[in-house]
């Protein structure tokens, strides 16, 4: 094995552990070793931010040979950041009444996204009423009067609507504002108003907004970056401070693009232990917009429509299924095409502004010109959390995705496992944690999942239509007016989706299940998985076309219907077969016989007597206890100490504090699927003193028991919830001292009551 050693403040081209190079010289340097291998090549990096000028390319040349990797890794006990952004300092005072701040950051881009203290803060916005806008060709006008200061609004072009509707999150931007009536730029506005659940006539008229004007500049934790002047503005979250912030300004788009040709694909490659910032997907902000359908596939360029769309289109028509074959991919930050052998470990995603990994996505996705071909990828003991987006998306939506023209165009074999999903997909709500669309042979197993605004895990897509005879529902949309009735099978087969826990999901969307399906994929199984609060939505959603899936001994806990599948009469939903599974809620509707359905054995549940069976499924879903855990510290916002163990005992009883963040395993925290927050390598479990409920219960450690009071949530707003009292942990009376008692008490979103997640 040979050894190449990286610093961010690497230079010259040895290499070595005593005078380390930069990225790009490690990747020449491979380069000249790459094609004779004796050994795996590592290449060390060593802790420290690694700021990108460009995304990194892998190719065949950056590749293994003779059965051996090239494998960059980072150094023991260190996690680098491969970062796309540009920390902003400098801050001064902009307007003191406002407590609003600035920075210069110079001039010549543009970003989507502002990352500070590691989470997304929010562009500037305001919700306005749906109610108060009329529609027409070409945007909206309103005639009430509180809303006529939008005429006067300085930069006008750089202002976006957002629709949160049913199943879409849509982004317009604005061409410019005047008496009383916003133009929209095309083809932005007319792709983002036809179809279904669109932006004129949405199945759910979830929340509107106008966003990114620096008049909307109002509430704390929202910026403004004006291009223009180079000038970046931003109000500050209660407790924080300017002068120590940590604010990222994304730069790129992607940061890794790992991809050849189907003829020499990119291979024997793994990336270890690496943390994965700060980018921005710029597209929505042109006239393109964002004209999202479903789970983050969208509508790009210009199509014929009807002249009466605005009324003939609003729940489809035959001109827009001519857009259906050819709908578009988010771009993610790290790309995976035309490429085998290829493995994820132990890395890190947060902060991006976009989908995470994108993985045989359809070409347009990928920054090498090149899609789908991914095969043998491997996504294992992976964190994904504080995204715009979703997680992972393995595979594509256009025709060569589920029919390849090339067999090298295949994507196969893709493993995502262990790995821990949180708190993604905030800014483009209907994106999902996994998807995989159209792949062979793939598996997603023991991943956990939770604070999600859509649904859990996605496999499938199509709604039927590329199966084999196609969908009557589809001929009678006019689909195949514009794509072929396909004689032969999709590649969709075999799949597995298993031990996955999947929690506290749907959160903000509808139209949606801890696991959604569609289309035919023969040989596929959902087994031994844990779904636990889905918000009243469903357990299993079997939609359009789905068939010849089993899904056996699942646990269903506070779903919805636990098992649903959507039987239109044309669409070929069917063949489903559901044995032996436990569930809260009996509502199902996949009923035996019909339509080759078979369901058996389901258990009711009532009261948590959760049976033996149950008991062993819960217990093994999600992460496996020998893979890399989330182990984090949580730091308080309004004190910046850190939840700590008095005096760093291991003892029953010992008080939990706040501290300065040391880093100390009396400040280490893992996240077990049951809730618990392990301390001392799981030896211990947080614990409100004996199961209080009651303002200013303290919380201790003790012996991890199972009991609620040793359940813990932790939520989108930084709250921990302490589940048996239903009550937030706190810093006692506001303090911010070193030793301050935390305790529990009623949730009231103060400061003192929130926390960040701090991952080494």
């Amino acid at each position: 094995m040979q050894t190449l050693y990286a610093a961010p403040t690497g230079s010259g081209t040895a290499c070595t552990a005593a005078q380390p190079c930069s990225l790009t010289q490690a990747q020449t340097s491979v380069r000249a070793i790459a094609p004779n291998m004796t050994g795996d090549v590592v290449v060390q990096l060593a802790g420290g931010t690694y700021t990108l000028s460009a995304p990194l390319t892998f190719t065949a040349a950056d590749s293994g040979s003779n059965g051996h990797t090239v494998q960059w890794q980072a150094a023991a006990g260190t996690r680098p950041i491969i970062s796309g952004g540009q920390k902003v300092t400098g801050w001064t005072v902009a307007d003191s009444a406002q407590n609003i701040w600035r920075a210069n950051v110079g001039t010549g881009f543009d970003s989507r996204q502002l990352f500070v203290d590691g989470r997304i803060a929010t562009r500037a916005r305001t919700q306005v009423n749906r109610a108060d806008f009329t529609a027409s060709a070409t945007g909206l006008s309103f005639t009430n009067g509180a809303l006529s200061y939008l005429n006067n609004l300085a930069n006008k072009s750089r202002v976006e609507l957002e629709s949160v509707n049913s199943f879409t999150d849509r982004y317009v931007p604005v061409q410019t504002i005047s008496n009383n009536t916003l133009t929209m730029q095309q083809p932005a506005w007319n792709n983002n108003t036809w179809g279904y659940d669109t932006l004129t006539r949405p199945f759910r008229s979830g929340p509107m907004y106008l966003v990114n004007a620096r008049e909307f500049l109002d509430a704390a934790g929202e910026w403004y970056l004006d291009t223009a002047a180079g000038v970046l503005y931003y109000k500050p979250l209660s407790g924080q401070n300017m002068a120590t912030a940590d604010v990222q300004l994304p730069r790129l788009e992607s940061l890794l693009r790992v991809g050849g040709t189907y003829a020499a694909p990119a291979h024997h490659l793994s990336f270890t232990g690496l943390q994965f910032s700060n980018t921005s997907w710029l597209q929505p902000s042109t006239g393109q917009g964002y004209a999202d359908q479903q789970t983050g596939a969208y509508i790009y360029g210009s199509w014929s429509r009807p002249s009466d769309a605005l009324s003939s289109c609003q729940s489809g028509c035959q001109l827009f299924e001519a857009t259906r074959p050819a709908w578009r991919q988010m771009p993610a930050a790290v790309q995976v095409s035309a490429a085998n052998t290829i493995t994820f470990a132990g890395n890190r995603y947060t902060n991006l502004g976009q989908v995470a990994l994108g993985i045989g996505n359809d070409a347009n996705a990928h920054g090498t010109g090149v899609g789908l071909g991914a095969r043998d990828i491997t996504v294992t003991g992976n964190v994904f959390e504080y995204l715009s987006a979703g997680a992972v998306i393995a595979g594509g939506v256009q025709a060569d995705a589920h029919h390849p023209s090339d067999s090298r165009m295949t994507n196969s074999n893709i493993t995502v496992s262990n790995n821990v999903v949180h708190d993604v997909a905030s800014e483009y709500r209907s994106h999902v944690g996994l998807l995989m669309t159209y792949t062979a042979g793939s598996t997603m197993a023991h991943n956990e999942l939770y604070n999600l605004p859509y649904s859990g895990i996605a496999l499938g897509y199509g709604w039927g239509a590329n199966d084999a005879g196609g969908s009557q529902d589809y001929t009678d949309r006019g689909l195949y007016n514009y794509q072929p009735r396909y004689t032969t099978a999709t590649i969709a087969a075999n799949n597995r989706v298993t031990a996955n826990f999947v929690h506290d999901v749907v959160q903000q969307m509808t139209d949606a299940g801890a696991f959604y399906h569609l289309s035919a994929s023969p040989g596929t199984t959902v087994n031994q998985n844990y779904f636990r609060n889905s918000n009243g939505w469903l357990g299993l959603y079997f939609d359009e076309g789905s068939r010849y899936v089993s899904a056996a001994n699942n646990v269903f806990d506070n779903t919805g219907t636990w098992a649903y599948t959507q039987e239109w009469a044309n669409n070929n939903t069917g063949n489903l077969t559901l044995t032996d599974n436990w569930t809260t809620n009996n509502g199902s509707n996949v009923k035996n016989g019909t339509r080759g359905n078979i369901n058996t054995g389901t258990v009711v549940v009532t009261g948590g007597n959760w049976p033996s069976g149950a008991r062993a499924v819960m217990a093994a879903a999600g992460v496996q206890s020998s893979q890399p855990s989330d182990t984090f510290a949580l730091r308080g916002q309004a004190s910046g100490r850190c939840l700590d163990i008095a005096g760093a005992s291991q003892a029953n009883g010992a008080l939990a504090q706040i501290w300065d963040c040391h880093g100390g395993t009396n400040q280490q925290l893992t996240l077990t699927a049951a809730g618990e927050l392990r301390l001392y390598n799981g030896t211990k479990c947080l614990d409100v003193l004996g199961r209080g409920t009651a303002n200013g219960t303290a919380v201790e450690i003790w012996d991890c028991n199972g009991q609620t009071n040793q359940q813990f949530r932790l939520n989108s707003n930084g709250s921990v919830t302490a589940v048996g009292a239903n009550k937030c942990l706190d810093v006692s009376a506001n303090g911010t001292a070193n030793g301050t008692k935390v305790q529990i008490w009623d949730c009231l979103g103060a400061t003192n009551q929130q926390w960040v997640k701090v991952t080494s």
